[in-house]
């Protein structure tokens, strides 16, 4: 039951992004397409884990130009795997970064800093002017920060740079594809 109302606030959040879709899309280099699709498979394997996992997992579906990042909890390494799998069982998934962690559950504490991370590193991003920020997603959880995007060699530099200098950031992972 807690992983379902887990799953709410994200639906509710991509329900909110469509309605502002038209808007986010001007600054993503992802086609329209491929952004709404990335949506899609957010959803799909979110679905997915919860229906065949349940409670032995609590993770997070980012999926950016069909290449889908998992991060969260597993209770055993076969459940990692398997999570693994299902994603890269959904439809158009191109790539599958596995990056869950066999540990506890993460606590609620955990989560609220993670997410007072991620702003600090976007805010970061935007008063530092070197890229849009729209071109790099941020995903934190456990203190490591993970970023996404369509970028320049450049721009990841530079974003890693930003993320990996902010307050209380452990580790910064890129998961980028290249432009250049």
């Amino acid at each position: 039951m807690l992983l379902l109302s887990g799953c709410v606030p994200m639906v509710l959040t991509g329900v909110g992004v469509g309605a502002g879709t038209g808007a986010l899309m001007v600054e993503d280099r992802r086609s329209s397409g491929i952004f709404i699709e990335d949506e899609r498979i957010e959803l799909r394997t979110s679905r997915r884990l919860n229906e065949s996992l349940g409670d032995k997992i609590r993770a997070n579906v980012t999926s950016y130009n069909r290449n889908v990042l998992l991060t969260g909890e597993a209770v055993d390494e076969s459940t990692k795997k398997e999570a693994e799998k299902l994603a890269m069982s959904v439809e158009n998934v191109q790539n599958v970064f596995n990056e869950i962690s066999v540990a506890e559950r993460s606590s609620l504490a955990s989560r609220s800093n993670d997410a007072l991370i991620t702003s600090k590193v976007k805010t970061r991003f935007l008063n530092n002017g070197v890229f849009q920020v729209n071109h790099v997603k941020v995903v934190t959880t456990n203190n490591v920060v993970y970023l996404l995007g369509l970028v320049t060699r450049e721009e990841a530099d530079a974003a890693a740079q930003i993320a990996s200098t902010t307050a209380s950031v452990a580790k910064v992972v890129k998961v980028f594809e290249y432009l250049d």
